[in-house]
C-alpha cells in the first residue's frame, strides 16, 4: 500500500500538485553587478569570474559590421558602407551603424521573419480559408516591426484589433460609443484568420484550438496543447484550463473582406461577361463528351453501395427526407468521378480531345479576374451564447456534455471582467506590465535572435519542463528595462548589440580557448561569440545583393520559385501576374499541402518550417543539400555571371583590384596578401574566369557562417 500510494503521487499530473513555477514570480528589477560599463556585461561578467572564464576580445571592424547588418537587417554592408565604417574612428561610429541599420525599413523584414515562425505563418494552406490575402498580415507585421510599434500594442493588435486598453470613448453628446481601430490594424486579425480551416463541411473548431497553442507559446512562453487531452504532467495547467481558454476564441467567426474598389468590380463584370461567352463554347462540347463515361463509371459505382443506401441516392435530391440527405452527401466523396478515372475510362482519341478541352477551359479560367480580399475574425453573438465544453481528445464532435466550462484563461485572477469582450479582457491580463511571463518571454526571444540561444534556453516553454534559466538576473533585469521604456522592441535590440559580449569575437587565443571550453563547452556564459550559420532568407539576399539583384521592395505578395506548381487551395487565391523572383527570401511562398511541396527545396534544405506549427527556433543543420544548392543551383551560377560583370565593370579592369572587391561584396572584408595572390593566379589575365571566382566565394563556409 505505501508503494502504491508512493507511486501515485510520482505519476500525478504536476498540474495537481500545485507546482511554483520560477517565471510566474514577480519580476523585480536586480541591481545592476559592477564590473562592467553596459548591464549586460556587467552581468555577465559575474558569471565569467565565477567560472573562471576569459572573455574574447572584441571583433575586428569588418567582421563586426557584417555581423550587425546580416542580423538587424538580414543585408550584407556593401563595399561603401564597409569603407565608411573602416574609416569613421569616433567612438560613435558603431553606434552609428546600429541607429541606421534599426532606422532602416529593411529591418522589419527581418525580424518579421523571425516572429512569423513563431506565429505560424504560412502563404498557402490548403485548408486555410486566409490564404489569398494572408501576405497582408505579413506586411502589417513588417509595419508594425519598423515603426517600433511597443510590443505590448504589437500583440493587443493582432488579438483584438485594437492598440489600447480604452475601446469605447464619451462622444460629445454623451453617448458612450465603441472606438473604430486603425483601419491598417485590420490585417493584424490575420494572426486569428490563420487558424480558420475548411474541412468536409464541418465545424473543426481549429480556429480556437489553434489560437490557444499559438498564444500560450507564443506570448505566455507556456505549452498547453498536451492539456487537450489530459491535465499537464509537467505544469500548473488542466485540461479545464486549456478549454476555457478555447472558450475565449469560441465565438470568432471567420469574415471575407472585399478590398476591391467599385472600378475594380465593374472592370470584373465586364470581363466575366466575356470570358463566360468563351467558356460555354467549350464547356458545352466538353460536357457532351464526357457524359456517358461519367454516367457508365456513377451507375458502377452506385452498384458498390448497400441497397438502401442505392434506394437513396437514386432519389432526386427534393424528395430525400434530411436524413437520407445526410446518407447521400456521406456517400459523395465516394461517387464522385474525378478527371483520372474518367480519361481511363476513355479510348485513346476521345482522352486526347477531352485534355485540348480541359486546356481551353483552363487557359480561359487563368485570364479571369478575382477581386482582392483579407479574411479576418469576427466576435459573433450568437455563437457566444452558446456553452463552451471540454472536448473528448481535442475532437468537437465528441464534447462533455457534463462538462461545461466559462471562459478563462491559466494563471488567470479569481474575477474576470468582461465588459469589453472575452479575448479582451484575456489581452488586456496578458499584456499589463505586471503580467511576469510577458516580458520575459520576449526579451529572451530578442536575446536569442542577436545570440543564437536565449537566456532561457527553451524560448515556448518557461514551465517545470523548460528547466531554470542560466542567467535569471538578467532576464529580469532586461523584462524591467524593457517593460520601463515602454515595450520598445527597437530599443531592446540596439541595447543589446551595444554590449560588449555581442561584440566580441567568436574566437582567442588557443590556450584561453581551451581553458573556456573546458570549462563551459556550451558557451553558455558568452566568454565568446558564437559562430552562427545563416539562415536560408539572408543566404538567398546576400547571394542577389552581391550580384546587384536584389529587389528591396517593401510587402506585396510572396512569389513561387521557377519550376514550382501553383499551390491547390479550396478558396482560389487572388490572380496576379508573375512575381519578380529577385526579392527577398522572406517574401519566398511557404506552406503545406498533401498535393505537393509548396515550400521550396532551397527553403527546407536550410531548415525553414512550412508554417503548420510555431518553430520558436529553427534547426542549424550543415548538410550535403545546402552545398549542393550552392554548388549547382540556377540561382548561384545566374548569381555568379551577373557578380563576374559587376566586377569587370567597378574594377575598371584591374583584376588584382577585382579580386579584393569580390571579397568585400561577398564575404564583407578584403582580400589577404595570399588570398590576393591566389586570386590573381587564378583569373591569369583572363576576366572571363571572374565567375569562377564569384561561384567559389559563394561556396565558402565564411559566406554562409557568420562569425
Amino acid at each position: 500500500m505505501k508503494f502504491a500510494g508512493l507511486l501515485a503521487i510520482l505519476t500525478m499530473p504536476l498540474a495537481a500538485a500545485n507546482v511554483k513555477l520560477w517565471s510566474l514570480e514577480k519580476v523585480t528589477r536586480p541591481p545592476v553587478p559592477t564590473g562592467a560599463t553596459h548591464p549586460i556585461d556587467a552581468f555577465l561578467s559575474v558569471m565569467h569570474r565565477q567560472k573562471g572564464l576569459v572573455a574574447a576580445p572584441p571583433a575586428d571592424k569588418a567582421t563586426l559590421l557584417r555581423r550587425v547588418h546580416l542580423d538587424l537587417t538580414g543585408l550584407p554592408p556593401t563595399p561603401a558602407e564597409q569603407a565608411a565604417f573602416l574609416t569613421d574612428t569616433s567612438p560613435e561610429a558603431y553606434e552609428k551603424v546600429v541607429d541606421r541599420l534599426l532606422a532602416s525599413e529593411q529591418h522589419g523584414v527581418r525580424y518579421a521573419r523571425h516572429w512569423l515562425d513563431v506565429l505560424r505563418y504560412a502563404d498557402a494552406d490548403e485548408r486555410m480559408y486566409a490564404a489569398p490575402g494572408i501576405h497582408l498580415w505579413r506586411d502589417w507585421v513588417i509595419y508594425a516591426l519598423n515603426s517600433d510599434m511597443p510590443y505590448d500594442q504589437f500583440v493587443r493588435t493582432m488579438l483584438t484589433g485594437h492598440r489600447t486598453t480604452a475601446r469605447t470613448q464619451i462622444s460629445a453628446i454623451g453617448v458612450r460609443i465603441r472606438l473604430e481601430p486603425r483601419p491598417e490594424d485590420l490585417f493584424a486579425r490575420g494572426f486569428l484568420a490563420r487558424g480558420a480551416v475548411v474541412r468536409d463541411n464541418k465545424d473543426t473548431q481549429e480556429l480556437p484550438i489553434v489560437a490557444v497553442e499559438t498564444v500560450s507559446t507564443a506570448f505566455m512562453g507556456i505549452t498547453v496543447g498536451c492539456a487537450k487531452c489530459h491535465d499537464h504532467m509537467y505544469d500548473p495547467v488542466t485540461q479545464r484550463d486549456f478549454y476555457r481558454m478555447k472558450a475565449l476564441f469560441d465565438p470568432l467567426v471567420i469574415r471575407k473582406i472585399p478590398l476591391a474598389t467599385p472600378a475594380d468590380i465593374m472592370a470584373r463584370a465586364k470581363a466575366n461577361d466575356r470570358l463566360a461567352a468563351e467558356r460555354a463554347a467549350v464547356e458545352g462540347p466538353l460536357e457532351a463528351l464526357a457524359k456517358p463515361y461519367r454516367e457508365k463509371l456513377y451507375q458502377e459505382r452506385i452498384a458498390m453501395l448497400p441497397p438502401e443506401a442505392q434506394v437513396i441516392i437514386r432519389k432526386s435530391e427534393r424528395t430525400r427526407t434530411v436524413e437520407e440527405q445526410k446518407i447521400a452527401d456521406d456517400y459523395f466523396p465516394v461517387l464522385r468521378i474525378d478527371t483520372g478515372p474518367l480519361q481511363e475510362a476513355m479510348p485513346a482519341a476521345d482522352r486526347t480531345r477531352f485534355k485540348e478541352l480541359q486546356q481551353k477551359l483552363a487557359q480561359i479560367a487563368s485570364r479571369e479576374p478575382e477581386l482582392p480580399a483579407f479574411w479576418t475574425v469576427e466576435y459573433d453573438s450568437k455563437r457566444a451564447t452558446e456553452p463552451s465544453y471540454m472536448l473528448v481528445s481535442g475532437e468537437p464532435e465528441r464534447p462533455l456534455k457534463d462538462k461545461p466550462v466559462e471562459p478563462g484563461w491559466p494563471f488567470a485572477p479569481q474575477e474576470i471582467d468582461f465588459r469589453d469582450g472575452r479575448i479582451e479582457a484575456f489581452s488586456d491580463w496578458l499584456t499589463a506590465p505586471e503580467n511576469p511571463l510577458f516580458a520575459r518571454v520576449a526579451v529572451n526571444r530578442l536575446w536569442q535572435w542577436h545570440f543564437g540561444e536565449g537566456l532561457h534556453r527553451t524560448p515556448s516553454d518557461f514551465g517545470a519542463h523548460g528547466g531554470d534559466p542560466d542567467h535569471r538576473g538578467l532576464i529580469d533585469w532586461l523584462a524591467s528595462e524593457f517593460t520601463a521604456n515602454n515595450f520598445s522592441m527597437r530599443r531592446m535590440h540596439k541595447l543589446i548589440v551595444m554590449s560588449d559580449a555581442y561584440r566580441r569575437a567568436t574566437v582567442t587565443d588557443r590556450p584561453t580557448m581551451e581553458s573556456n571550453l573546458r570549462i563551459d563547452s556550451g558557451n553558455v556564459y558568452l566568454a565568446t561569440m558564437r559562430l552562427r550559420r545563416l539562415e536560408a532568407e539572408p543566404i538567398w539576399d546576400s547571394i542577389l545583393a552581391a550580384a546587384n539583384d536584389l529587389d528591396v521592395t517593401i510587402g506585396g505578395p510572396s512569389f513561387d520559385l521557377p519550376g514550382a506548381e501553383p499551390p491547390r487551395r479550396v478558396s482560389r487565391p487572388v490572380r496576379r501576374a508573375p512575381a519578380a523572383t529577385n526579392r527577398r527570401g522572406a517574401y519566398i511562398v511557404r506552406g503545406f499541402s498533401t498535393s505537393r511541396d509548396i515550400v521550396p527545396n532551397f527553403l527546407q534544405a536550410f531548415d525553414v518550417e512550412d508554417g503548420r506549427l510555431p518553430c520558436p527556433l529553427r534547426t542549424r543543420t550543415v548538410t550535403p543539400p545546402q552545398s549542393l544548392f550552392l554548388m549547382n543551383s540556377d540561382h548561384v551560377d545566374q548569381s555568379a555571371t551577373k557578380l563576374a560583370e559587376r566586377l569587370r565593370k567597378e574594377s575598371g579592369g584591374d583584376l588584382k583590384a577585382a579580386v579584393d572587391l569580390a571579397y568585400r561584396i561577398v564575404l564583407g572584408r578584403g582580400a589577404s596578401a595570399a588570398e590576393s595572390d591566389h586570386g590573381v593566379t587564378y583569373l591569369a589575365g583572363d576576366a572571363a574566369r571572374l565567375k569562377g571566382l564569384a561561384w567559389l566565394l559563394f561556396n565558402l563556409d565564411e559566406f554562409v557562417f557568420v562569425q
